[in-house]
Parts: C-alpha cells; structure tokens; sequence
C-alpha cells in the first residue's frame, strides 16, 4: 500500500502525544504488528537465535504430537498449527533463510514417523502427503528466490527428504502422480521455469 502526500502531511502534524496514543492503540489491535517492533527495536535476540528456538520448538510440538498420529485429521491440524508459528517467525524476523529450512525441518521430522504412517490406509493419510508435498514445493520456490551460497544446506536436509519420501511408497507414489520429479530436490536442478511449472500443474487438478 502507497500512502499519498496529504496522508503523511496529516501524520507529520500529530503531536507526539497523539503519535503514542495511535501507536499503542494499533499496537493492542494487531498483536503481529508488536512483537514484529518489539523484534526490531527492543529484543536482544537475534534471527539465527530465534530460528535455533523455532527449531526446537517444532522438535518438541512434533514429539507430543506422535501420539494422534492414529488420528489423521487432528494430527494435521496440529501440523498446521506448527506451521503457522513458523509463518509468525517470519514474518516477526523476516527470516528468510529460515522460512525454507524450517518448512523443510518440519517435513522431514513429520516423515520420521513413516513406520506409523504405513499401518494406515492410503485414504486415511492422503490429506497429510499432499500436504507435504504442497510443503515441500513451496521451499523449492523459495529457494530458487535466495542466494545460492545457502544451497547447500537446504540440499542436505531435502537429502534426507528424498530418502524417506523413498521408503513411503505411498508417499513416493503421489510425487510421481503429482508431476513433481524427484531431481527437484537438488537445488542445482530446479528448473528456471519452476512457477510455471507448478502452476500448470495445480491447473491440471494436481497438488489437491
């Protein structure tokens, strides 16, 4: 959004004690807003730190999650739960490294549970593949838009990806169905193409 002249005239000529008062006042509407300030101005942690919290996070929100994996449809909820504290983390620190690592981090802890995920029906956990694959093709997006010096350590941890979607033939199977080839998940391998790519695929119906 573009503010005009007259807007910012108008917010010039408030008085520092109206400025505070407006401040404090969309400050207790919008509680994304005041951690993101609190971030910026005030809090003596760093990114990297509140990534390595994140991480940790996610690690112990997964392990007390283990337990509903019986239970498919509250187990992704609690999926998307995580996921959106990830969301919050980067839109607080505008980590953009750790948007990617952290989606991938939490992919392949989820898919640590594989053994779980067999003794299911395919119907059962159809929701949370595609849902990981979607994950999944959201970080090679990202990663084609941040620098290539930081591959590297997205290409390890999608290693480890590839691997376990490997041994999930079910898993493995909806890659294929889906369009998505699995020499994606080195980041050298990317297509220039990728977004047009994928949105011609989500047009055919695929990724739902």
């Amino acid at each position: 959004m573009e503010y005009s002249k007259e807007f910012k005239q108008a917010l010039s000529e408030f008085s520092s004690i109206e400025k505070d008062r407006l401040i404090f006042r969309l400050l207790k509407k919008d509680k994304l807003l005041s951690k993101k300030l609190y971030f910026e101005i005030i809090d003596p942690e760093t990114t990297d730190h509140k990534r390595d919290q994140m991480e940790e996070n996610v690690t112990e929100k997964l392990a007390s999650a283990a337990r509903y994996i019986g239970n498919p449809k509250y187990y992704l909820s609690t999926i998307r739960t995580i996921s959106a504290e990830i969301t919050e983390h980067v839109k607080v620190t505008t980590d953009k490294f750790g948007e990617v690592y952290l989606n991938l981090f939490l992919v392949d802890q989820i898919l640590e549970n594989n053994d779980s995920f067999a003794q299911q029906r395919f119907d059962n956990v159809y929701k949370l593949y595609i849902y990981l694959i979607n994950k999944i093709v959201r970080a090679l997006l990202l990663i084609k838009k941040i620098d290539e010096d930081y591959w590297m350590e997205f290409d390890e941890i999608l290693g480890k990806i590839d691997d376990k979607v490997h041994e999930n033939r079910y898993l493995e199977k909806l890659f294929i169905n889906n369009g998505i080839d699995f020499n994606w998940l080195q980041s050298e391998n990317l297509p220039e193409n990728l977004d047009l790519i994928i949105k011609n695929i989500k047009s055919q119906g695929f990724l739902r």
